[in-house]
């Protein structure tokens, strides 16, 4: 399988994907799509199972164009998607938070992106291990060469699912609050203010 190549660089699109709220801060670059999903490797993936909406949050990780995550052999989201489904992964970063003048305008700044994809199980031995090598070592270099490969046992209950990229959008949000003019005199403090993970 050839992991690289040749793709158009720019993601296919839809009605379904195609950005309608705030179009100016949307792209849909692969480039800024994978940079994302490389930065982040968290995703939510969103399906319909017996006409329910169901969402699971799963470690995510991308080899040339596809995307990989993994599951429990003959889970529900596994024959789903051997099956032939869509699914629907969501990415999203906050960066920055938006302080303004007004409640209204307060905001973030933030990256996000909504992709549409089809799967299938990985079943060949070289790129299974192949794919954990490159999110392992991603992590921490050389690791895999330290560690103990999958047994058997393992590689059987677990289902390696490569993911192709059907259509998708990426939006982002950047820059300072979007002041009305006549708040621009109130004795109040705006401006961005960085993200802090923990209190």
């Amino acid at each position: 399988m050839n992991l690289h190549s040749p793709i158009s660089d720019e993601l296919p699109t839809s009605a379904k994907s195609r950005v309608r709220r705030a179009p100016k801060r949307a792209s849909y670059r692969r480039e800024d799509v994978y940079k994302l999903v490389d930065e982040l490797k968290l995703g939510h993936v969103g399906f319909i199972e017996d006409g329910e909406v169901i969402i699971i949050p799963l470690t995510i990780w991308r080899l040339g164009e596809f995307l990989y995550f993994h599951l429990a052999n003959k889970s529900r989201l596994q024959k789903l998607l051997e099956a032939g489904e869509q699914v629907c992964i969501s990415f999203a970063r906050c960066d920055e938070w938006v302080l303004a003048k007004s409640a209204y305008h307060h905001s973030a700044n933030y990256r996000s992106a909504v992709l549409f994809c089809r799967g299938e199980r990985v079943k060949e031995q070289r790129e299974f291990d192949a794919v954990f090598k490159a999110i392992i070592e991603d992590i921490e270099p050389e690791r895999w060469d330290q560690v103990r490969l999958p047994s058997l046992q393992e590689r059987k209950g677990t289902a390696l699912m490569r993911l192709t990229i059907e259509e998708g959008a990426f939006k982002s949000r950047t820059g300072a609050p979007s002041d009305n003019k006549e708040d621009s005199a109130l004795p109040v403090w705006s401006g961005v203010k960085p993200v802090c993970p923990f209190r």
